[in-house]
C-alpha cells in the first residue's frame, strides 16, 4: 500500500511552500517553496503594497510540482488540503472569479485612516466591544479605501476574499470564508455573533460581498476537475481546513488551550496566546482574532502581539557593533560572558516600530546607561537581547491583565529561540516554561487538514508526533536578577514614550 500524505500551502507574502505530511508517521516528507528569490511587492506610491493573487496560485503549483516529482508522489497519495495564508489582504473579484485588482496586502497602509474615523465615528467603546478591535489598518479599512477611490471597480465586485480563500478558490472552484478569516479583517461581531452589521452599514458595504463562511475544520470544497488537471491532484481530494499565518502558527506548535502561547522571533517578534473568554485590552494594544477552534459555542480567542525590533536589531547589532565576521552563535557567547541586567545598560527595541503595544507612539530605539568607563560591544549585544525579551513581556503582561494565565510558551527552535540567553532571559522574566519544537506553517496546514477532514479524531491525536526538542523552565535562582533588570526596562520605557 502506497504512503498517504496531507498536503499544506503556506502563503506568504515573499513565497508559497508546500509540505507532504506522512498521515501515519505525522512526519515532514518533502517541502518546496517559490519562487527561490523573495517574490516582488508592488508600491506605486509611499505605504502601498500589493500582489498579483494569480502569482500566488503560480508559486502553490510550482511549490506542489516539485515535491511531487522529486517524491514520486501522485494525486491519489494526498487524502486532504490545507492553507495557511498571509493575513489581512484583500482579494476582489468579479462573478467569474477574475480578479478585479492587484490584492492589497497586509503590510499596506492605505486603510489606516478609514479605521481611525470609523473608530471614532461608530465608537471606541462599540468597536471594542463587538469587534475586540479598533478597525485599524485590516481588510475591512482597505475595502473602504477601495470603495472610496474607485468606485467603478468596486461596484464590479462580486466577492471579497483573504489570500488563502483565493487559494481554495482556485484549487475547488467555490467561494467560501471563515470566522476566523472574517475576524481579521475586523467584519466579525463577537457579541452578536455574526458578521458586524454596524460596521458593513458605516462603510455602506453591501451584504452579499460577504462570502459564504464554513467552519476552519471541514470540508470547505473540493478539488475540481480543472484544478487536477492544472496540478496533478486527484479530482475530488477535500479542501478542509484554512487559517492566517499568526493562528495557523499556533496550531502549528500544538497551541489550542486557554493560556497557551505561541511565539515567533523571526525579523520581527509575535506573541500569539489563547484565551477563553471573550474580552479586549481597552487602549486597544493587542489585536484581537477567533483563534481555529473558536465556534459560536466555544470562545477560543488568538490575542496577538507584534515586535517589530526583534531580529532585525539583532541583526544590526552584529552588522554594526559586535566584532566583524562574527557568527550569531559566538554573538551569543559574547552576551552570556556578561552578567544579568548588563550591568544598567538598557535596549529599547523599537527601531522598526512599535505596532500597538505603545498606542502607536514612536520611540524608536535608544541606548540607556552607557558607562564609558566599562560598557563593552559586550554589553549592547546583551542589553539588545534582553531589550527583545523584556519587550515580549511588556506584552504579555496586557494579555495577563485580559485574563490570559500565561504558563506555558511554544516556539519553533529557530532564529532568535536558536539563543539560550534570549531563552532563559524570556522564560525566567515571564515565569513560563518554553518548549521548543520542530515544526513550520505549511506542516500546520496539512495536519489542520487531516483533522478538518476527520483522518484525526482532535488536536491530540493530530499533534501526538509533534517533536518537542527542548524544555526550557525559569530559573528559580536568579529569577530576582532578570525581575530587576526587567522593572528598570520598564522605567526606562517609560520615561521613553514621555
Amino acid at each position: 500500500m502506497s504512503r498517504q500524505y496531507l498536503l499544506g500551502f503556506d502563503v506568504g507574502s515573499s513565497s508559497v511552500k508546500a509540505s507532504l505530511v506522512d498521515v501515519e508517521t505525522g512526519a515532514c516528507a518533502a517541502a518546496a517553496f517559490f519562487p527561490e528569490h523573495e517574490a516582488p511587492i508592488k508600491a506605486v506610491k509611499a505605504g502601498w503594497a500589493e500582489q498579483d493573487p494569480d502569482s500566488w496560485w503560480l508559486y502553490a503549483k510550482q511549490s506542489l510540482a516539485k515535491i511531487m516529482a522529486d517524491n514520486a508522489v501522485k494525486g491519489e497519495d494526498i487524502k486532504a488540503i490545507g492553507i495557511s495564508y498571509q493575513m489581512h489582504g484583500l482579494v476582489c473579484v468579479d462573478k467569474e472569479c477574475r480578479p478585479l485588482r492587484d490584492a492589497i496586502i497586509w503590510c499596506d497602509s492605505r486603510g489606516v485612516p478609514y479605521g481611525e474615523n470609523a473608530f471614532e465615528n461608530i465608537g471606541k467603546e462599540l468597536c471594542l466591544e463587538h469587534l475586540l478591535n479598533s478597525p485599524g489598518n485590516f481588510t475591512a479599512a482597505k475595502l473602504a479605501w477601495v470603495k472610496d477611490k474607485e468606485p467603478q471597480l468596486y461596484e464590479q465586485i462580486y466577492k471579497i476574499m483573504l489570500p488563502g480563500d483565493y487559494i481554495a478558490m482556485k484549487l475547488s472552484g467555490e467561494i467560501n470564508t471563515t470566522i476566523s478569516g472574517l475576524s481579521e479583517g475586523i467584519f466579525w461581531d463577537f457579541k452578536q455573533k455574526q458578521v458586524a452589521d454596524f460596521l458593513m452599514k458605516y462603510y455602506g458595504f453591501r451584504e452579499d460581498i460577504i462570502a459564504d463562511i464554513v467552519p476552519t475544520f471541514c470540508v470547505q470544497g473540493q478539488v475540481s476537475k480543472g484544478a487536477a488537471e492544472e496540478t496533478g491532484l486527484k479530482e475530488g481530494t477535500p479542501i478542509s481546513y484554512r487559517a492566517g499565518d499568526q493562528p495557523n502558527n499556533a496550531l502549528s506548535l500544538n497551541v489550542f488551550n486557554p493560556g497557551e502561547i505561541a511565539s515567533t522571533a523571526g525579523t520581527s517578534g509575535v506573541v500569539y496566546g489563547v484565551l477563553g473568554e471573550v474580552n479586549y485590552d481597552k487602549k486597544s494594544r493587542v489585536n484581537t482574532f477567533a483563534h481555529v477552534n473558536y465556534t459560536e459555542n466555544l470562545t477560543r480567542l488568538g490575542v496577538l502581539l507584534c515586535i517589530n525590533g526583534t531580529g532585525i536589531l539583532n541583526a544590526w547589532v552584529r552588522r554594526n557593533v559586535a566584532p566583524e565576521g562574527i557568527s550569531y552563535s559566538e554573538m551569543n557567547d559574547l552576551a552570556a560572558s556578561i552578567a544579568i541586567g548588563s550591568e544598567g545598560l538598557r535596549v529599547i527595541p523599537f527601531g522598526n516600530g512599535a505596532e500597538r503595544v505603545l498606542e502607536n507612539r514612536e520611540v524608536g530605539c535608544s541606548i540607556h546607561g552607557i558607562n564609558f568607563n566599562n560598557t563593552t560591544r559586550a554589553h549592547i549585544v546583551r542589553a539588545a537581547q534582553e531589550g527583545i525579551v523584556f519587550s515580549f513581556c511588556y506584552g504579555m503582561e496586557i494579555m495577563q491583565r485580559m485574563g490570559m494565565d500565561i504558563r506555558k510558551i511554544h516556539a519553533g527552535k529557530a532564529n532568535m529561540f536558536l539563543s539560550k540567553l534570549f531563552r532563559d532571559t524570556l522564560a525566567s522574566t515571564s515565569g513560563a516554561s518554553i518548549e521548543l519544537y520542530e515544526t513550520d506553517g505549511s506542516q500546520g496546514a496539512a495536519k489542520g487538514a487531516g483533522m478538518g477532514a476527520g483522518i484525526y479524531k482532535d488536536h491530540d491525536e493530530a499533534f501526538a508526533t509533534l517533536k518537542k526538542l527542548e524544555v526550557v523552565e525559569p530559573d528559580c535562582a536568579r529569577q530576582r536578577a532578570y525581575l530587576n533588570a526587567y522593572a528598570e526596562w520598564k522605567e526606562t520605557l517609560k520615561k521613553s514614550v514621555g
